[in-house]
């Protein structure tokens, strides 16, 4: 099963290229015209277009352990820390 990617304004453009030649469903914030939502509204669009969010924006990873624990529903999301690994790791991993 493959997971349709959201990619916040965050991740490195080489991230969702490299995954785009891979045959994956990938959208950006950029080409969706969301990168000034705020991060909330933004988890929203994504959960509404069943979407899973890859975000390297820490306070993303904080609103949905908000969200988790207030039982708040969205469609998912993967944090990848800045100093967490290169692109070519990011793109196996995802």
């Amino acid at each position: 099963m493959t997971i349709a990617l959201y990619m916040d304004v965050h991740v490195p453009q080489a991230i969702t290229e490299q995954l785009r030649r891979r045959g994956i469903d990938v959208l950006t914030a950029f080409d969706d015209g969301t990168q000034q939502l705020p991060d909330d509204r933004l988890l929203v669009r994504v959960t509404e277009l069943k979407r899973v969010l890859f975000t390297q924006d820490i306070r993303f990873r904080v609103l949905a352990e908000t969200w988790q624990t207030e039982g708040k529903n969205f469609s998912g999301l993967i944090f990848g820390h800045q100093l967490g690994g290169t692109i070519g790791q990011f793109v196996k991993d995802l």
